[in-house]
């Protein structure tokens, strides 16, 4: 058998801490079965024979109904398994699971794996207790204590290396404990760091010294390899074949020749691309990341750290170390910011109480006025400067305040007349939404599909101007063969989309969940006065409310958090009026703060130790 099985299996999280015995008596009965990246392990109609324990790899599970339809299931990483439960049923289950990367399983007959747990009491408890944490973190997003965990950092320049040693520093804040391996000896500056050098007298350590190494500090959480990126193909080979993540640091100047790199390693056919990260170092004064064509088909995701900055930048734009912290915990908030035209600016206020709070968002979504504030707070503006700007940009000119019905008016002149774009590009300029220093989505909805449409990509203004195209007031954007209007007629608060995007915990913020029993001057209590009829402009704005209003249940089902400012008194084109809108959000979100503080706390203690004491 080769050497490194024992070694891997000691530190998985179903044998972590079993005797010598159990493990021979394992090895004894299992059999190793390595697994090419796309390599089927389980089809839908084969019934559950074998407990699949991961030693090495990733493996993605897909639920497959009657008419041969596919969705995600749920990923297995090193240290997990596949079919102990399963195997009891004796029956197929409409499961198939594959390699996402070369991947190495230990199989055990289902049958001699539940008499090995007779056979040996300490593995039965590992096993139980493994099972019944993994159903926690399923069921309640608890995290639990897992094994080590194969983390390499790769540095394009040694200008990161200070910026690893601040990473790995707040990971020991949260109570982890940290091993490195690296090719620098700065290391040994860290205090209590465990630390070996990948090479002994000018050569590199032997894989065999490597794997012992590991084994030695199995009771760690995360063994860390910390390299420069100028290695041989092999060495690229054999540390990315050992890592469950990557994190590539990259000087923003630098981008460029660190994707060629990543081309020259051929990502994406070893199977790499879904545990390979990019951490971009921006330059102080630059609030946005190089845009490079085809990045995302070498990486799953990327981080911009940033210098904090002055106005009109807030302390979202330097929380990117934050960000990457919550994504090697497992932990990834979502904002989801739905539409309603000028009371969305109230979701200005809710952000400016999220993140004076110390809760540090992940990712945000929204539909049309969400995604116009959302994507402005993305690129690191400041809430309320943001606010400001828009009351001013969009308070109607003398004449339009001089109208009837002129704020309507203003609201149709500034779409008949392409308005939008030039005033957002004031501060988005020509930036693209994978650029932007907080990951956004926009939801918006094609017309030619009958389908909602997801932005994740692409120019930020665009993203913006295809969620907020209001129908009739606007004609459809037609670009790349879709007809593209208003998201909210579909999708008007996008929780599902945070949660298809990975996130574990999600805040909606509605500002249509409360609704004026009044149109114009009509009440049920007030006929309405002959020639006051409300107008075109009108109606279509109160429809869209409408529906906007009996979507909000379904659109905040999956939301954990959500937040409704209570904005009936303003009226759907009082734009002007942003700076109390945003007041009233940050009103709303406030008193949501202790149960959000608890929840999180809940799901990660170490990470959100907000004290009782505290949240009051």
């Amino acid at each position: 058998m080769n050497n490194e099985i024992p070694a891997l299996l000691k530190v998985h999280e179903y044998f972590r801490g079993a005797s010598e015995e159990a493990l021979r008596d394992v090895l004894d009965v299992g059999r190793i079965r390595h697994f090419e990246a796309g390599e089927i392990v389980h089809q839908p109609e084969e019934s559950v024979v074998m407990v699949e324990f991961i030693l090495r790899g990733r493996l993605k599970s897909v639920k497959v109904d009657t008419r041969g339809r596919e969705t995600l299931f749920r990923f297995l990483e090193r240290g997990e398994q596949f079919g102990m439960m399963a195997g009891a049923l004796h029956e197929p289950i409409p499961l198939r699971v594959f390699s996402l990367e070369p991947s190495t399983v230990l199989q055990v007959d289902y049958e001699t794996a539940m008499e090995l747990t007779l056979k040996h009491p300490d593995l039965r408890q590992i096993w139980l207790r493994t099972y019944a944490s993994s159903l926690k973190k399923h069921f309640f997003g608890s995290t639990s204590s897992r094994a080590p965990m194969i983390l390499v950092l790769i540095h394009e320049s040694p200008a990161s290396r200070s910026t690893a040693e601040l990473l790995l520093s707040r990971l020991r804040e949260v109570g982890e404990e940290i091993a490195v391996f690296s090719d620098s000896d700065d290391w040994h500056k860290q205090p209590g760091m465990r630390f070996r050098s990948l090479t002994v007298a000018g050569r590199p350590l032997e894989p065999e010294q490597i794997r012992q190494q590991v084994a030695e500090w199995k009771d760690t959480h995360r063994i860390v390899f910390d390299i420069h990126a100028q290695m041989t193909l092999d060495g690229a080979e054999r540390v990315m074949k050992l890592a469950d993540r990557a994190v590539y640091f990259v000087p923003a100047k630098e981008g460029e020749a660190a994707v060629a790199r990543l081309r020259g390693m051929d990502v994406a056919a070893r199977g790499w691309r879904d545990k390979l990260s990019i951490a971009w170092l921006l330059e102080e004064g630059r609030t946005v990341a190089p845009a490079i064509p085809g990045l995302h088909d070498f990486i799953c995701r990327d981080f911009k750290l940033a210098a904090p900055a002055p106005l009109p930048w807030s302390r979202s734009l330097s929380s990117g170390l934050e960000r990457l912290v919550h994504d090697l915990r497992g932990v990834r908030i979502g904002v989801a910011l739905g539409g309603g035209a000028a009371r969305g600016m109230s979701h200005l206020g809710v952000l400016k109480a999220l993140e004076q709070n110390g809760i540090v968002v992940d990712m945000v979504a929204g539909t049309s006025a969400g995604a116009m504030t959302g994507i402005m707070y993305a690129t690191g503006l400041d809430a309320d400067y943001s606010a400001n700007q828009f009351a001013t940009d969009l308070r109607p000119s003398w004449i339009f305040r001089r109208l009837p019905s002129g704020k309507q008016l203003y609201l149709l002149y500034k779409y008949r007349r392409g308005h939008f774009d030039p005033m957002l590009r004031k501060y988005l300029q020509n930036w693209r939404l994978e650029q932007l220093s907080l990951p956004c989505l926009s939801v918006t909805v094609d017309l030619v599909s009958g389908s909602s449409v997801v932005r994740e990509r692409g120019d930020a203004t665009h993203a913006v101007l295809e969620s907020i195209n209001l129908p009739v007031l606007s004609t459809p954007i037609v670009r790349d063969g879709q007809a593209l209007i208003d998201g909210g007629l579909v999708n008007n608060i996008p929780a599902d989309v945070l949660v298809a995007m990975g996130c574990n915990f999600v805040i909606a913020v509605s500002v249509t969940a409360k609704m004026e029993k009044r149109f114009c001057e009509i009440t049920s209590e007030k006929p309405v006065r002959s020639g006051k009829k409300p107008s075109t402009i009108q109606t279509i704005l109160r429809s869209l409310l409408v529906q906007n209003h009996s979507l909000n249940a379904i659109g905040v089902q999956p939301a954990d958090v959500v937040i409704e400012p209570d904005v009936t008194e303003f009226d759907l084109t009082e734009f002007m009026r942003a700076k109390e809108l945003a007041a009233i959000g940050e009103a709303a979100a406030l008193e949501q703060i202790p149960k959000i503080q608890q929840l999180l706390t809940r799901l990660d203690p170490q990470l959100f130790p907000w004290s009782a004491e505290a949240r009051r």
